[in-house]
Parts: C-alpha cells; sequence; structure tokens
C-alpha cells in the first residue's frame, strides 16, 4: 500500500514541476496534476531505461530527469489535443 502513496506523491511532485517549467496557463487540479506526473513518470522511466540501457529503475536520477520532460511533453500534447478552446 505503501508503494501506491509514493507513486502518488513522486507523481504529484513531477506533475508540479513540469507545470512550474512549462510556460502558458494549464488549468488542472490537484489530482489532474499527480496523474501527469504519474504517466510522466511510467512513459519517461521506461524511455530512458531504453535509451541509457539499464533496467526499469536502475537510473533513478536519469529516470526523474525524463519523468519531468516526459510529462512537460504531455502537457504540450494535451494543450495541443485537448477538447477545451
Amino acid at each position: 500500500m505503501f508503494w501506491l502513496l509514493g507513486w502518488m506523491i513522486f507523481g504529484l511532485i513531477v506533475g508540479a514541476l513540469a507545470r512550474f517549467l512549462k510556460p502558458g496557463p494549464d488549468p488542472m487540479g490537484l489530482v489532474a496534476t499527480m496523474f501527469l506526473g504519474i504517466a510522466g513518470s511510467v512513459v519517461g522511466g521506461i524511455a530512458v531505461s531504453f535509451l541509457t540501457g539499464d533496467g526499469i529503475g536502475d537510473s533513478e536520477p536519469a529516470g526523474s530527469i525524463g519523468a519531468t520532460i516526459t510529462a512537460i511533453l504531455l502537457l504540450f500534447a494535451a494543450r495541443k489535443y485537448g477538447g477545451r478552446s
């Protein structure tokens, strides 16, 4: 059960960092920010593990940076392809 809480906290941190680093308004709440960070963590962590040749979770600093970059890219995609105008 603690792993779920860890993912939620890490996702919230990564999502908030991505929203802070990306310019422009992104009207989303706390839960959406957390899910953005979790999605960025999963996709970015897998991408970085393939690029570095490490196993998933073996390169924590690179995985955190990859998660943040992926979350920023997800924010750009959500803004471009989102349903709101």
